[in-house]
């Protein structure tokens, strides 16, 4: 019988971390970790860190882009994040979600 991997205790306590009292927070911040943590460079895991301390008011703003961070490490992930909810979402949703914006 074959053992499965032992957890990985810091992988753990990202996800526990990434728990927001925002859902989508709680969507975009876990899909990042689990698809493109492993990739990151040290200064992505760095800002990603730094972003997890955040409080869910700022991070929100700062992903909508009604603020900004002076670190360019965090405007780099924060440009991620953006792309990643943006691919996660159908066409149909953008479409839906903007009535003044037409299809392609």
């Amino acid at each position: 019988m074959e053992q499965a991997p032992a957890p990985d205790p810091e992988m753990g306590r990202l996800v526990w971390r990434c728990r927001r009292g925002m859902k989508e927070l709680d969507l975009l911040l876990t899909g990042y970790l689990r698809e493109r943590w492993a990739q990151a460079g040290p200064a992505e895991r760095t800002a990603f860190e730094h972003i997890l301390e955040l409080p869910d008011p700022l991070l929100a703003a700062y992903l909508m882009e009604r603020d900004a961070p002076s670190d360019p490490d965090l405007q780099s992930l924060l440009a991620v994040l953006r792309g990643r909810a943006a691919d996660g979402l159908p066409a149909s949703a953008t479409a839906a979600s903007s009535p003044g914006r037409q299809q392609p």
